[in-house]
């Protein structure tokens, strides 16, 4: 599979992952009266694995991990975990810069996103799905 067609795929999965995150998030918020940053910790991990349902099936269907699907799995979230730092850090800084958007952390959710997703492209390519599936 070409790499423009890849990234196209894994945006299409970042954006899901988005949908996911920032929902949760805001959820949690408004609704469960959870803070704001505990509440980025559980909708990053239901993100993640709807990220990684879409990548492993799409974006790198014609590649393997040769891993279990817990052990894909796990290894997944380690690895957008990296990514997950950097967004995290420019969430919490958006929501110290901008206090208004403790009420509405949908917004730094999305605003933090894009840098995060670059180093999710790499690592999900080149660390788990680095492998080309065979013909058995």
């Amino acid at each position: 599979m070409r790499l423009r067609r890849q990234v196209l795929l894994f945006a299409i999965g970042g954006l899901i992952g988005l949908v996911v995150d920032a929902g949760v998030v805001q959820a949690l918020v408004s609704f469960g009266h959870w803070n704001p940053y505990l509440a980025r910790v559980l909708s990053f991990v239901l993100a993640a694995t709807a990220t990684w349902l879409w990548n492993r099936r799409f974006t790198f269907g014609h590649r393997h991990s040769g891993r279990s699907l817990h052990a894909e799995w796990l290894h997944w979230v380690a690895l957008m975990s990296v990514g997950a730092v950097v967004n995290y850090a420019a969430y919490a800084a958006i929501l110290m810069l901008y206090p208004w958007l403790h009420r509405w952390p949908a917004v730094a959710v999305a605003a933090s996103s894009a840098a995060a997703s670059l180093v999710n492209f790499a690592t999900a390519r080149g660390v788990l799905f680095k492998s080309a599936k065979t013909s058995a």
